[in-house]
């Protein structure tokens, strides 16, 4: 059976023609020749057939303001195109493997890997009992692209999906033809670039509407698929429970950021209730159409018909109304007054839903009912699903974390109990402990929340928020917005603060309640390596352990991804990161505490980014729980959520990869590796982060980057809502992780993602280590090797070709004091990284390879003509504007930007 009409060469073809038509008749012939010009000479040197660039640089020179912007946003919209062909082709692959039946990382792969390894129904029981997914959306300003131009090409990936799976008449075919040109005029009509920076709100709607638009509509289809395959390989009922969570910090996320008030934050927790309750209405009125079984084909057990008695008279008035329109019709009875239960959530006349569970109820009891009635195939098609969302997505869509720095709250409370004489600044860890301690356990409040007298700005709102978010519980329920994110977080009394702070407003009541999840966000190589002082002086701490008693004995820890790589460079930092979570698996074994590992990752490769799937089978097996956290951001979010067909595909590719890790994890509770591996590791991490911190502090260093990058257009770009640096310093470590790997992939020279990598691997083969031993390593040991291939994939999108171009920018002394170590460096690790692996390139798999070699010739135009820009010291209004597109235009082309 052919299930598509298309493929991607012909895409990309025809949206690249389309493309040029657009731009010839919206521009001028002259300005499609030139860029045809500027697209060829490019094609023609990555090829070979050219040399050297120089019929590519000779025709950007000889271009005008207004011409230099026409061809940036050229090549900025082809990559735009070119994306969704991409995407397009990977739902082709998805849809066929998956008809074939060998589609790699499904549900189905892993329910027949545990019945292969004689894993029982009970056995696969436990391990669905314990996986919780929850991937949780950041704000973090990554996404270069306007929200309008995502809508336009939303419209286009649709025109794309119809040419290729529908079949179409003629007159249907010229009329989606038509509406596609006419979206990429609309496009090259819409501006490119943000006209002012987003608010706090516009990041927290576009979150929302991927979980509105999308996860609202597979996520029940993942289970789906996860139940079908079940019953193909087990005869046993199988409970599947819930799987997913998803978490959200738009809107709530405060550290950085001083637009995160507690307005905008319960302006989001209205809004997105206001979003999901209408979606489960809109449901229950399709359900209600669906059943319509008549009282005399069907009889209700007495569970039902108490529940339907109890729901009317809640509710008299809708239950006569309900009883004279479907007079012998139980469940569309049923149904209306669910309808209206939900209507009246947070409404001032009684009858409401107190929260989700008691709508799960209902929904369980009329599956129940239906299945009694022989029709289980009207609850598996209808009724389970809508149960699936509920559980999902409960009343609040997306649960939100709150997050600040530990500063924040130790001025806080320094200056509130100043007033009462009590010298918290000055005292020690231990006395900081010993107060907070003795403070939370007694009955007694010690800060007057609501009096704010005399309190700086920032403790004031530190103080406000934790008032704020007692109330938003109760007005939203508790999982509406139940976590605390600590961020920097180095010292047991940073975790203790915020406890004593919830405890004073009544989000703490010890023992018995805690109203939050507190969670140390370690990220310095301080707090990592201290972990074990940190989290075992909490578990031995009275008023911590009856607040984690409190919540169920779960300790959430956030590692930092991002900080961590910027900090001790790419191999240190996961090395760091992978001992420190076993470490803290170890230390979690000893209190008897279930850990739950919030990993803090970013899009690209040195902030933790690469394929989840592969992420997750490569963590140690002491800490895969089951239950796992992640963060989702940026430009990452639309490719993986942005259409439904890849939505589900990564959503399932988590499940599978949890599902079998966890599976690995109750079969060998320790990850034990070979003594030499340790030992190469523990020689080449060290030289590499004393190389990647010696490259840092050279003198200079700050400068080059601020000549050779784009850092200080990408400061301006109005990419987010939170500040670029943490204050006006210009050193590295105020820079914020995410402009800082930004900058060095539009330059071409990624090195967060392989510096020091050949330093390190170099220095344990000179101690008397054998590349035997790491090819092995990268052979059987899916840490080595996820860090390999992820380093490989940044190795391969740098090129020190254009990568020169940007180092001339610089004063000469630092061009060639710095440079030079730069390109060798990443000469040997490529070198190292191919023996390693023993392949011919760089890139493990052909459709990486494929894509690379379709888009360098398009960016590289791009690149040139930033140079061009930056290296003016005077630019017209027109020329900031091409400058700012062509760094939208490379993130575009290099599918990544921080």
């Amino acid at each position: 059976m052919t299930l598509h009409a298309r493929e991607i060469n012909q895409d990309v073809r025809e949206l690249g023609e389309l493309l040029g038509d657009v731009l010839e008749a919206q521009s001028s012939t002259e300005a499609f020749e030139i860029v045809e010009r500027t697209r060829l000479s490019s094609i023609e040197y990555r090829r070979g057939d050219a040399d050297t660039r120089a019929e590519v640089t000779r025709t950007l020179d000889r271009l005008n303001p207004e011409m230099q912007d026409i061809v940036a946003r050229a090549f900025t919209t082809y990559f735009e195109l070119i994306n969704l062909a991409e995407e397009r082709e990977r739902v082709r692959e998805t849809r066929e493997g998956s008809q074939a039946g060998i589609l790699a990382d499904s549900v189905e792969e892993a329910i027949d890997e545990l019945a292969e390894r004689d894993a029982d129904a009970a056995e696969l029981e436990e391990v669905l009992d314990d996986v919780l997914i929850q991937p949780t959306f950041t704000a973090h300003p990554t996404e270069a692209r306007r929200k309008t131009v995502k809508a336009k090409l939303r419209s286009v990936a649709q025109d794309l999906e119809m040419l290729d799976e529908r079949r179409l008449t003629d007159r249907e075919e010229a009329r989606v033809e038509r509406d596609l040109a006419s979206e990429v005029t609309s496009l090259w009509q819409t501006p490119q670039v943000r006209d002012r920076r987003p608010e706090v709100t516009d990041e927290a709607l576009n979150v929302q509407w991927y979980l509105e638009n999308v996860l609202f509509e597979v996520i029940d289809e993942v289970y789906d698929e996860l139940e079908n395959a079940i019953d193909e390989r087990y005869d046993e009922d199988v409970d599947v429970p819930k799987l997913y969570e998803f978490r959200s910090w738009a809107g709530s996320d405060r550290d950085g950021n001083p637009f995160v008030t507690p307005e905008v934050t319960e302006e989001t927790l209205e809004r997105q209730r206001d979003t999901i309750l209408p979606l489960y209405r809109n449901k229950l009125k399709e359900l209600s159409g669906v059943l319509s079984q008549d009282a005399s084909n069907i009889t209700t057990d007495a569970t039902f018909d108490e529940r339907l008695s109890e729901h009317k008279t809640r509710l008299p008035g809708v239950a006569a109304e309900a009883e004279e329109r479907y007079p012998d019709e139980p469940y569309r009875q049923k149904l209306k007054l669910m309808r209206e239960s939900v209507l009246r959530v947070n409404d001032v006349r009684q009858g409401g839903y107190d929260g989700p569970d008691e709508l799960l109820k209902d929904l369980r009891t009329i599956a129940a009912s239906l299945r009694d009635n022989n029709a289980a195939v009207v609850a598996e098609a209808h009724v389970d699903p809508l149960i699936r969302k509920v559980d999902t997505f409960g009343f609040s869509l997306a649960s939100l974390d709150l997050r600040d720095h530990r500063k924040m709250h130790t001025d806080a409370i320094a200056e509130a109990v100043d007033r009462q004489g009590i010298d918290y600044a000055g005292m020690d860890e231990d006395e900081r402990v010993e107060f907070l301690t003795d403070a939370i356990t007694q009955e007694s409040q010690v800060i007057d929340m609501a009096d704010t007298t005399g309190l700086s700005d920032d403790s004031t709102r530190v103080l406000r928020r934790f008032r704020e978010t007692a109330d938003w519980q109760n007005e939203f329920g508790v999982d509406a917005i139940d976590t605390y994110a600590i961020s920097w977080c180095e010292e047991p009394s940073h975790v203790l603060e915020v406890l004593f702070l919830a405890d004073q407003v009544g989000i703490v009541d010890l023992p018995g309640y805690c109203g939050l999840d507190i969670v140390p966000l370690l990220e310095s190589e301080y707090a990592l390596s201290g972990a074990r002082r940190i989290m075992g002086t909490l578990f031995e701490n009275e008023a911590y352990e009856m607040a984690l008693e409190a919540r169920n004995g779960v300790q959430e820890i956030m590692l930092g991804y991002s900080d961590s790589n910027k900090e001790n460079g790419f191999l240190a930092a996961n090395w760091s990161l992978y001992n420190n979570q076993k470490r803290l698996a170890d230390i979690t074994n000893d209190f008897d505490v279930e850990m739950r590992l919030f990993h803090g990752r970013g899009g690209s490769i040195s902030r933790g980014g690469g394929p989840m799937n592969d992420a997750m089978l490569a963590l140690p097996n002491e800490t895969v729980t089951g239950q796992i956290k992640f963060t989702e951001q940026g430009e990452a979010i639309a490719e993986k959520y942005a259409n439904h067909d890849i939505a589900e595909r990564n959503l399932e590719q988590m499940l599978n990869a949890q599902v079998r890790a966890r599976h690995n994890a109750m079969e060998d509770p320790v990850e034990e590796i070979p003594d030499e591996w340790r030992e190469a590791m523990e020689t080449a991490a060290p030289a590499a982060r004393q190389e990647y911190q010696d490259l840092l502090q050279t003198e200079g260093f700050v400068d080059y980057f601020e000549q050779a990058t784009p850092i200080t257009v990408i400061e301006n770009l109005n990419m987010g809502s939170r500040p670029a640096s943490r204050s006006e310093d210009r050193s590295v470590e105020d820079l914020r992780a995410i402009p800082w790997v930004f900058s060095w992939t539009q330059a071409r020279c990624i090195i967060p993602g392989w510096y020091s990598i050949a330093t390190g691997l170099n220095a344990y083969l000179d101690d008397g280590g054998d590349v035997e031993t790491l090819r092995e390593m990268y052979e059987e040991w899916p840490f080595f090797r996820t860090k390999i291939d992820n380093a490989s994939l940044a190795l391969a999108r740098t090129d020190f070709g254009i990568a020169e171009e940007y180092a001339d920018l610089a004063d000469d002394d630092l061009r060639e004091r710095i440079f030079p170590r730069l390109r060798e460096e990443y000469e040997e690790t490529v070198d190292l990284v191919l023996d390693i692996t023993q392949r011919d390139g760089l890139l493990s798999r052909e459709w990486l390879e494929e894509n690379l070699e379709r888009r360098n010739p398009y960016v590289d135009p791009l690149n040139l003509l930033q140079v061009r820009l930056l290296a003016q010291s005077h630019l017209t209004e027109t020329e900031k504007r091409t400058l700012r597109l062509t760094v939208q235009g490379i993130a575009a082309g290099m599918k990544n930007t921080g």
